[in-house]
């Protein structure tokens, strides 16, 4: 390799202001999930010192996170990792009423420890909810490490700006994308390959709401895409499979794709598809 390109990506690395231990990150996020959810705790605490200890040094943790990425953004890091820690009762009440009510609208969900251990969905939301509270106290770069970390765990595509009621449901959830000003009532429910996202992705649309509104208790069936800032779902409204849409709808609405699919006999030449790929 050329001399000159080596000293060029010197002087870029010489240059770069990101200072995140990634590895110690995603650490922190595992071990923050065992303190929390006792089914994923491997192994479990043997006391509630051991378990008061781990506290204390995961807020430890954190702060040194945090403080890898203070210089971009205008926060303190001890000051939020400690916000952070006591908001932990809150977050954990929230993310436990998200895995009940998974477990109370998915028939093959047998346990909340089932849904604890096993579901995406409930991994993917658990990370949103915290890596929220750190974008909202402007923490730069981190938020998105984390949510990317799950999305790259669970095929679940969150961004950590958007804003997510409580209780929150994602079934199956892979290939899931909301976009970072999607705002989500609560009790709403949506399956895998569903679209919250924008109509257009101009750079100078950044600061303003490019993502749709979901209200309370609706429900949004595998592969539909919602588009647009002004978008609202009314309440209680039902958005069937593979519906695309960029409007509005009052509550109560129930909007369904009707696929038009042609069945042929085989022994009629002109009904055989052959495909070539």
């Amino acid at each position: 390799m050329e001399e000159a390109f080596l000293h060029r990506l010197w002087g870029l690395h010489q240059n770069n202001q990101l200072r995140i231990p990634t590895a110690l990150l995603y650490q922190f996020l595992g071990r923050l999930m065992q303190m929390l959810f006792p089914p994923l705790a491997e192994p479990p605490y043997k006391t509630e010192h051991a378990l008061r200890q781990e506290a204390h040094f995961l807020e430890k943790e954190l702060v040194r996170l945090l403080e890898g990425v203070q210089h971009l953004g205008e926060f303190s890091a001890e000051g939020t990792a400690r916000k952070f820690i006591e908001q932990l009762p809150h977050l954990y009440d929230q993310i436990v009423a998200d895995a009940q009510f998974i477990q109370e609208e998915d028939p093959a969900a047998r346990h909340v420890e089932e849904v604890m251990r096993t579901y995406p969905g409930f991994m993917a939301i658990a990370v949103y909810r915290m890596a929220h509270m750190l974008y909202q106290e402007g923490v730069p770069i981190l938020p998105r490490i984390l949510t990317e970390y799950a999305h790259g765990r669970t095929g679940i595509d969150i961004h950590p700006g958007a804003r997510i009621g409580v209780p929150f449901c994602i079934d199956h959830g892979t290939g899931v994308v909301i976009g970072e000003t999607a705002e989500i009532g609560s009790f709403v429910k949506v399956y895998q390959g569903v679209t919250l996202g924008a109509l257009s992705v101009a750079k100078h649309m950044q600061d303003i709401k490019r993502h749709p509104t979901i209200e309370d208790h609706v429900v949004i069936y595998a592969g539909a895409t919602i588009l647009g800032g002004n978008t609202v779902i009314g309440t209680h409204s039902i958005i069937g499979g593979n519906v695309w849409l960029t409007e509005s709808v009052g509550p109560y609405s129930r909007l369904y794709h009707r696929a038009q699919i042609k069945v042929s006999r085989t022994e009629e030449p002109e009904g055989v598809l052959d495909f070539s790929i």
